[in-house]
């Protein structure tokens, strides 16, 4: 059980505002995140306006933001929230329906860092449920305070690659010295945008495959395939079961399904066990992919909390790929490309705005 902060550490706490137009759902998260010590609501309001006009009375780490609401919905409502609290960090609470996963994908385009699916009855909602659980970590991992020590990046020859701490230093490896047949992409937190920068910024000259796990539900995951299809001007699929892995594809694993590729270079589909918590999971379509590509797998690592990839890429760098991963200022949570970074497996660590930029090369054929 953990023990309530002291009154000194009060300041401490992650401040949390939720936003719900249901006075029983907004009384529940409420009870569940002031469950723990570490966490203090200091707002509950109904709908975006009293939103904002509470932002401007108080200072607030993470709103819990609902979709649909009167007087002022979530969409509507997230702009004007960073306008007056930039460095707020924005969840978006929905129920699974078509319509609310795209207006959840246009509330992350506007600025919302997370997203988490209501169950569908409240008494989903009550005692120690999967909903409790799943709140909790990501109030605590995007309420986090950033950190002031960023390691630095100490190449594996031994010569200093980075300025930006001394503390805590990690290597980078060498570069991958062969053109990758396959290019995948492992995401979280923070994840549907840093994947539409970096796939803008490759297309539309990368010629291998592109297969992307990114954390999501079903619905979402369609929806997702359709955004980077329309914005970077690129054949995106959400995958399925047979498909033939095609060179200037991009495939975004479908939620609740593992993907991985078989020996014949087409997509399998499975529901085997969560890894790391998720399914699907980035780490099977690693292996799967050291098998049929061997060394010639360029992986990168975007956002996202826990350290799901770090295994698969381990894999990846014994069997002569390479893996790039998203620094920490510019990550919405440096849980998954930091484990990769700290572990001494990255070729390079960089700021999502030169991603793109350093992998053409290697996606274009030009290495």
């Amino acid at each position: 059980m953990s023990l309530p902060l002291s009154a000194d550490a009060g300041h401490q706490r992650i401040r949390v505002m939720v936003v719900d137009d249901s006075a029983v759902i907004r009384g529940l998260i409420a009870r569940a995140l002031e469950s723990e010590g570490d966490i203090e609501i200091v707002a509950s309001v109904p709908e975006g306006r009293s939103a904002i006009a509470a932002l401007q009375r108080m200072p607030v780490d993470v709103v819990v933001l609902d979709v649909e609401m009167p007087v002022m919905n979530g969409l509507t409502a997230i702009p004007l929230i960073l306008k007056i609290a930039p460095r707020v960090k924005i969840m978006m609470a929905s129920t699974l329906t078509k319509k609310n996963a795209q207006i959840t994908l246009d509330a992350l385009a506007a600025g919302a860092s997370d997203f988490l699916l209501k169950p569908s009855a409240v008494r989903d909602m009550l005692g120690p449920a999967s909903f409790n659980r799943e709140l909790l970590t990501k109030v605590r991992e995007l309420g986090a305070k950033p950190s002031r020590a960023t390691a630095s990046l100490v190449p594996a020859s031994g010569g200093l690659s980075s300025l930006l701490s001394p503390i805590k230093p990690f290597t980078v490896r060498p570069p991958l010295m062969r053109a990758p047949e396959v290019v995948a992409i492992g995401s979280s937190t923070g994840g549907p945008q840093a994947l539409l920068r970096v796939l803008t910024d490759l297309a539309p000259k990368f010629r291998p495959p592109i297969l992307i796990t990114q954390h999501m539900p079903p619905t979402f995951t369609a929806i997702l395939a359709t955004q980077i299809s329309r914005q970077c001007g690129v054949v995106a699929l959400e995958a399925a079961n047979g498909m033939s892995v095609e060179p200037g594809h991009i495939y975004v694993a479908p939620g609740n399904f593992h993907m991985t590729v078989d020996a014949t270079r087409t997509i399998r589909l499975n529901q085997g066990p969560q890894e790391n918590y998720c399914r699907p999971s980035v780490d099977p379509m690693l292996r799967s992919l050291v098998e049929v590509y061997r060394g010639r797998v360029l992986v990168v690592i975007l956002t996202g909390m826990g350290h799901d990839g770090l295994a698969g890429c381990k894999a990846v760098v014994e069997a002569g790929g390479a893996v790039f991963a998203q620094d920490e200022a510019t990550s919405v949570v440096w849980g998954m490309p930091g484990a990769v970074a700290k572990a001494g497996l990255c070729t390079e660590v960089l700021p999502l705005g030169e991603l793109g930029r350093r992998l053409r090369p290697y996606a274009s054929g030009e290495v």
